[in-house]
C-alpha cells in the first residue's frame, strides 16, 4: 500500500500513533556512508525530511531515533530537529524499542517505526505501524504497512510524516501558517 492509497485500516492504524521511531541510514539518509581517513563519518540529510519531522513533532507526535550505528552527525541532526530521544549503537533495536515504550508508558499499537532492512524487522513487526522505503528488501516490504513512494534521503520521511498528520487530521493546521 502506498501513501496515496490510504485505506480505512491503514488510516485507523495511523490515527493511533503517538510515537514514531526512525532508523537513520537508508531511511533519513540514502544509506551512503562517507568515511574520512580520520574515521569521521559524514551523512547527507534531506531538508524536506527535516521539516516534516519538525511539523510532525509540532502536531503532538513524539519522535525517536533508534539506529545500530553511532555517529556524532546523528546527534547534531537530532538536536537541530528537536528530537530528544536518540539511541545509537542499538544492536538489539527491539530491546531498545521495548524499553522506550515502557519508559514512556505507551502501547506498541500507538507506535510507528520506519526502517529499511532486515535488522529493523523485529521492531517493525512489533510496532502498530511499520513503514519502509521503496529500495528496502522484499522481505521488509512484505512486513510493512506502508511503503513510501519517495526514496530514502529524498523525501521518504517527509512523506511518512505528512501521511500520519493527514490520517490524524492535523496536517491542515500544521500547514496553515505557511498559507497566510
Amino acid at each position: 500500500m502506498t501513501a496515496d492509497g490510504m485505506n480505512a485500516a491503514l488510516t485507523a492504524r495511523a490515527r493511533r500513533i503517538r510515537l514514531v521511531a526512525f532508523d537513520v541510514d537508508g531511511v533519513m539518509t540514502d544509506g551512503t556512508l562517507f568515511l574520512a581517513d580520520d574515521g569521521q563519518e559524514y551523512k547527507g540529510f534531506n531538508s524536506l525530511d527535516g521539516h516534516g519531522l519538525k511539523m510532525l513533532k509540532s502536531s503532538g507526535v513524539e519522535l525517536a531515533i533508534i539506529t545500530g550505528r553511532s555517529s556524532r552527525v546523528v546527534e547534531h541532526r537530532a538536536r537541530n530537529l528537536g528530537i530528544e530521544i536518540v539511541h545509537q549503537g542499538a544492536h538489539d533495536k527491539l530491546a531498545v524499542y521495548e524499553a522506550l515504550c515502557r519508559e514512556l508508558g505507551i502501547a506498541s499499537e500507538t507506535t510507528a517505526y520506519m526502517g529499511d532492512d532486515v535488522v529493523d524487522l523485529p521492531v517493525m513487526r512489533r510496532a502498530g505501524l511499520a513503514i519502509t522505503v521503496p529500495a528496502a528488501p522484499d522481505l521488509v516490504k512484505a512486513h510493512s504497512h506502508l511503503v513510501t513512494t519517495r526514496e530514502a534521503g529524498r523525501g521518504a520521511v517527509r512523506e511518512a510524516c505528512e501521511f500520519l498528520m493527514r490520517a490524524q487530521g492535523t496536517l491542515d493546521a500544521v500547514l496553515a501558517p505557511y498559507l497566510k
